[in-house]
């Protein structure tokens, strides 16, 4: 069996590489590890779970999520979650900031990695026996390293325009979700309006959340007061998408790009 990828690299920072295991030839991550990783308190990584698992179809949710029992006098409870790659993929989607970005890709390079080990192995891949072998494999490496690096670069521009378009708090309204999802505007609302996330009020401007998207942290309300020519104050109610609710929606809108320009679009729902 091939452990855990727990080894720290040599650089001046010795950041940690990202944890994942093999069991019964498939490659995991934990949640417990993800909670490391990315310097999030586990319990909060596992109430992302638990949302995602409750929108996912049961059979999704089977197959990428499985939980960790622990018994104590209080009884069964579970202490974290084994995931797959598509799994940790629609967590980590929920994880914003071009920081967040570069360590999912580095955890998204080390399931390739195990993955690649796995195959090599099935292969009867033999450990370099020579110099010269153990050269070209650590070339090979270096080549893949430098790869990695040019693609954490290249999608850095695409975070800090998601960044100029939220407000502080992380929320953006659904035309500038739109353009954080290179979507037009009028799909976006067609498709909020049809699949439940938002409803228009008869002879009232503006939509409206529907409370289980707000609930669950997708949606929410914005309250401002804008001043009229004749000096009177108005008050206006408008939807807004947060972070969780726009990664949902990537995978969820048809035509919508992911934060790599990829299109994870029309797959869940």
């Amino acid at each position: 069996m091939i452990n855990s990828a727990t080894a720290t690299s040599t650089g001046p920072e010795s950041d940690p590489l990202p944890v994942v295991f093999e069991r019964d030839g498939k490659v995991f991550a934990n949640s417990r590890d993800v909670s490391a990783f990315f310097g999030k308190r586990n319990a909060d990584v596992n109430r992302a779970i638990r949302d995602l698992i409750a929108d996912l179809p049961p059979e999704h949710a089977q197959r990428n999520f499985a939980p960790n029992e622990i018994k104590d006098l209080t009884g069964p409870s579970v202490s974290d979650y084994d995931m797959t790659r598509d799994g940790f993929t629609l967590l980590a989607m929920g994880f914003t900031g071009s920081k967040a970005l570069t360590f999912k890709l580095r955890y998204i390079d080390q399931f390739n990695a195990m993955e690649s080990a796995l195959k090599s192995r099935a292969a009867g891949f033999a450990i370099p026996g020579t110099l010269s072998e153990a050269l070209r494999l650590a070339a090979d490496q270096a080549d893949t390293i430098e790869k990695q690096k040019l693609q954490i670069e290249a999608a850095k521009p695409v975070v800090d325009a998601f960044d100029r378009i939220a407000n502080a708090d992380g929320t953006m309204c659904p035309t500038d979700a739109a353009k954080a999802l290179q979507v037009r505007p009028k799909v976006l609302f067609d498709f909020m309006r049809a699949n439940k996330w938002t409803y228009c009020r008869p002879g009232k401007p503006g939509d409206i959340g529907y409370q289980d998207k707000i609930q669950n942290g997708y949606l929410v309300h914005k309250v401002t007061t804008v001043q009229r020519p004749d000096g009177s104050d108005k008050t206006t109610e408008r939807v807004h998408v947060t972070p969780k609710g726009l990664a949902r929606l990537a995978m969820m809108v048809p035509g919508a790009k992911g934060i790599n320009g990829n299109h994870p679009g029309g797959g869940l729902q």
